[in-house]
């Protein structure tokens, strides 16, 4: 984490830091003036775009003056507003960083196969690593606000994710689906995932998991929720999805490359706490949905 003082977004040598310029943004608004919050406001609704306008446009589009804009850069921590570009363009090019490119970023390349033992110890340490650095990044009053929202039981709960990360998000469902009703991953296919979008409302949460190489058609679906009045939970990882900007509880997850795929093991982790603390917040209803449906899957002969 970031000394007292120093901005989360970027490190000594200038580059961005796991967590991002967006999550030093949304870190550093109680500690901004109201106008330095209106110049947050402007870069996170158009979030990275907006950070490559000129300082005038950005003040204008604030409502604020030049000055402000260059003094919300030095309060995150750059030496001014073409340093902090620099780190976002430093962040761009590791949010779409491909596995192809992480194989020779990583040094995987020239490390080759490693023996068992070495492996395993490897993979040890480098996980430990990135659970606590998770951990440490993630503020207890965001997993609290996930776990709020989806054991509100007036709220339907809805849960989608991308080609890998949809993993997760079905992890999810199957445990929400045991211990409270209303619970429904997204459809494939277009025709019954417009449907069950289309019946929606205010009651809804969604919870998306979107990691980098951002899926655009993950995007819709939560802008959709939110336009409606409902909730977006996000799982992602450091440099945030763009769905961050119409999320209600965002939980990053920190992950560093250490080989050409990017671990998911934080996500999970993070799933399992969600899952935890939502059987907590219901109690003695969520065992009583779990009775009935090991009562049913008896029945059924399921088990």
């Amino acid at each position: 984490m970031a000394a007292e003082g120093e901005a989360s977004g970027a490190d000594t040598a200038g580059r961005t830091a796991p967590g991002g310029v967006a999550e030093s943004i949304r870190r550093r608004l109680g500690e901004c003036t109201p106008a330095e919050r209106k110049v947050a406001r402007v870069l996170l609704a158009a979030y990275p775009s907006a950070g490559f306008e000129t300082v005038a446009r950005v003040a204008e589009r604030a409502g604020v003056s030049a000055p402000t804009v260059i003094r919300f850069a030095h309060r995150l921590g750059y030496r001014g507003f073409p340093d902090f570009q620099r780190a976002l363009r430093d962040e761009l090019e590791q949010r779409e960083a491909s596995p192809v490119a992480l194989y020779t970023a990583t040094g995987f390349a020239e490390r080759g196969g490693s023996p068992a033992a070495e492996l395993l110890e490897s993979s040890v340490a480098s996980l430990t690593a990135a659970l606590r650095a998770t951990c440490a990044a993630l503020p207890p009053e965001d997993l609290q606000g996930a776990v709020d929202l989806l054991a509100d039981p007036r709220r339907r709960v809805l849960l989608t994710g991308g080609r890998f990360s949809g993993l997760h998000a079905r992890y999810l469902g199957l445990h929400l689906v045991q211990i409270r009703d209303d619970v429904e991953l997204l459809p494939e296919g277009a025709v019954e995932r417009t449907a069950a979008l289309a019946r929606g409302g205010r009651r809804d949460v969604l919870a998306v998991f979107d990691f980098r190489r951002y899926e655009p058609a993950l995007l819709e679906p939560a802008r959709l929720v939110a336009g409606r009045g409902g909730k977006v939970v996000l799982v992602t990882d450091g440099w945030l999805s763009p769905i961050s900007a119409v999320a209600d509880v965002v939980l990053p997850c920190q992950a560093p490359a250490t080989t050409p795929y990017d671990s998911l093991v934080p996500a999970l982790a993070v799933t399992e706490a969600v899952v935890t603390g939502v059987l907590g917040a219901l109690g003695e209803a969520a065992q009583e949905h779990m009775r009935r449906g090991e009562d049913t899957a008896r029945t059924l002969g399921l088990y």
